[in-house]
């Protein structure tokens, strides 16, 4: 199955209302950063960028679960070449590094900064691994999204999704700014996420 067929499958189950207020993707590498509540996150996002940047963005994923069984091998690392990190155990101190690298290769990333999937509105503290992220590549271009209802097309332990209308918005974008520290650096990435989820109710 070809990711514009993935893509096109992804709109139609659960697409519905997209906004870009970010620039269009001009072919510089990117980390798009989103809440996280369902399975589902990755992919809508990844279904709305355009194609030529789908083939050159990797969501960052967790090892542990897309490698459970042959049909979610095949997807993470045939249609969607995810970067499997693990989360926990030696190799996961790792994950920024592998990160860092395929930033510096021309790769944009879709990541999820709370680091585990929530269940409602609410978003979590964010972890630290953005920050580390951007102190290697400090001049990547940072990408909030935010992604509403997809807890709802695929809730967390369903296997089947239902169709329903969600909700992406593409947000300004920002940096790290020189000096910054973790924490306010992460306070203000979260603030932005948190102000597009605002805006769009």
């Amino acid at each position: 199955m070809t990711g514009r067929v993935v893509a096109a499958l992804a709109r139609l189950l659960a697409g519905g209302y997209v906004r870009w207020d970010a620039p269009p993707p001009n072919g510089e590498p990117r980390v798009y950063f989103a809440n996280h509540t369902s399975h589902l996150d990755f992919v809508l996002l990844w279904s709305y960028l355009p194609p030529s940047q789908r083939r050159r963005t990797r969501p960052v994923a967790a090892r542990d679960y897309w490698e459970k069984g042959p049909l979610r091998r095949y997807f993470i690392n045939r249609v969607f070449c995810g970067l499997l990190i693990d989360r926990s155990g030696p190799d996961a101190r790792g994950a920024v590094d592998r990160m860092a690298e395929q930033v510096a290769a021309g790769d944009s990333l879709i990541l999820f900064p709370e680091g585990t999937r929530g269940t409602g509105d609410r978003i979590a503290p964010f972890k630290a691994g953005l920050f580390h992220l951007c102190e290697a590549e400090p001049d990547v271009e940072l990408v909030p999204v935010s992604l509403e209802n997809l807890n709802r097309v695929l809730p967390k332990g369903e296997l089947i999704p239902v169709p329903m209308v969600s909700r992406v918005i593409f947000g300004p974008t920002l940096r790290l700014e020189d000096g910054e520290t973790k924490e306010t650096f992460l306070a203000r990435a979260r603030t932005a996420l948190k102000a597009l989820r605002e805006d769009g109710r």
